[in-house]
């Protein structure tokens, strides 16, 4: 018995519409918005984007003593402004004119790009790939990650190597806003408050990270004979269950840790002291 849902020869067509799938003409047949989880995503995505493109190539008000803004932290250049005990690297000589910025978030970026749940991010959000589940994408052909570019998110797990000691260098920047404009110690500011909580958000999502819970558990085929291992498994399995979150919260604190030194290094805010 004919159902009008029987495969029919049609050439050039690939995906969802191949010959070899049924012949229902509709695009999907879901009737929620499921439209605004892509679109918010590539809204808030693009957000970032432009904001962190223009603090990285404004090299201005990035440090107010005793905060420096994540975006340039460590600062690789000679044109870094002077901060004291501060994470002044002067690797690029006089000849890099550009900000020093650029040198130092192609790490974090690199590590947020090609994260795997960044990746269904973008891919949905901006090229509908697929733009949602059981939503047919429009592209004809697929073919994954296996071709240049995208055959570049598989090191992904080298950028998380690199991602760990960047973070550690926010750390250090963390303790250091425990001190005044003065640089005397055993202070605390808003701003101090505001570095802590980024801090911890940047760290919970670099230990969320899906290589870091392969490293510390991965190959293993006896957990009973690696009780270190296996509990450091579990509670990066923990954080790997919130990952999604994690990224979209340390992604808005490192946003927000930058705009506030700008707020406070362009002059207009002053940084509340606790004590």
């Amino acid at each position: 018995m004919a159902t009008g849902t029987e495969p029919q020869p049609r050439t050039g067509v690939h995906g969802v519409h191949d010959a070899s799938r049924a012949a229902i003409t509709a695009r999907h047949l879901r009737t929620d918005r499921w439209w605004l989880a892509p679109a918010a995503t590539a809204a808030g995505l693009l957000a970032f984007v432009v904001y962190s493109t223009w603090r990285a190539f404004a090299n201005a008000d990035y440090y107010a003593a005793p905060y420096v803004s994540p975006f340039y932290s460590p600062c690789l250049a000679e044109n870094c402004v002077p901060m004291k005990d501060g994470p002044n690297w002067e690797i690029f000589g006089s000849w890099w004119g550009l900000s020093p910025a650029l040198l130092i978030l192609i790490f974090p970026l690199g590590f947020r790009l090609t994260c795997y749940y960044y990746r269904k991010a973008y891919y949905r959000g901006f090229w509908a790939s697929p733009p949602a589940c059981a939503v047919a994408e429009p592209h004809k052909k697929y073919s994954g990650e296996t071709r240049f570019p995208l055959i570049l998110q598989n090191i992904h797990r080298y950028f998380f190597y690199a991602a760990v000691p960047v973070a550690g260098i926010l750390t250090y920047d963390t303790v250091l806003a425990f001190r005044d404009e003065h640089y005397a110690w055993g202070h605390m500011g808003l701003g101090t408050l505001v570095f802590l909580v980024n801090i911890v958000l940047i760290w919970a999502y670099t230990f969320s990270c899906h290589s870091c819970r392969h490293i510390v558990g991965g190959k293993l085929k006896h957990f009973s004979r690696h009780p270190v291992r296996y509990r450091l498994w579990g509670w990066v399995g923990k954080l790997n269950a919130r990952h999604m979150q994690l990224a979209w919260a340390s992604l808005l604190s490192v946003a927000l840790a930058d705009f506030y030194v700008y707020l406070v290094a362009s002059g207009a805010f002053d940084d509340p002291r606790l004590f």
